[in-house]
């Protein structure tokens, strides 16, 4: 049974940072791609960033890039999510998501597995 559980999340102020982490299980974790999507409050869940199973290349929505960095250790199988110069738009439930054998995009319907999500609250 695919399991992945989220932490790292929770009240911050603008302008501060915050390290994610998705501990996976069940799967074979290294061939995987995984991802980070994110929906805030009225919202639909959004692309945030994605990483190749091979951690060569990295994708980041348009929002976050030159902010956040995603990032995977295979040997822990976790992936991480370092958010930096954190905006109230950044405020968010953030899923961590994987991709057995995908190539790492920011197309949801490829992703088949979901953790529970971690809240990430940012106030000014």
């Amino acid at each position: 049974q695919v399991q992945l559980v989220e932490s790292g999340g929770g009240p911050v102020q603008v302008g501060d940072s915050l390290r994610l982490s998705c501990a996976a299980s069940g799967w074979i974790f290294s061939t995987c791609a995984m991802g980070w999507f994110r929906q805030g409050p009225g919202k639909e869940r959004e692309f945030v960033a994605a990483l190749t199973w091979n951690d060569r290349s990295a994708y980041y929505a348009d929002s976050v890039k030159g902010r956040f960095i995603i990032s995977r250790d295979n040997a822990k199988n976790t992936v991480y999510l370092q958010m930096n110069s954190l905006k109230v738009e950044d405020t968010a439930g953030y899923y961590c998501t994987g991709d057995q054998g995908g190539a790492g995009n920011d197309r949801i319907d490829d992703y088949e597995y979901w953790g529970q999500g971690t809240q990430v609250t940012v106030s000014s």
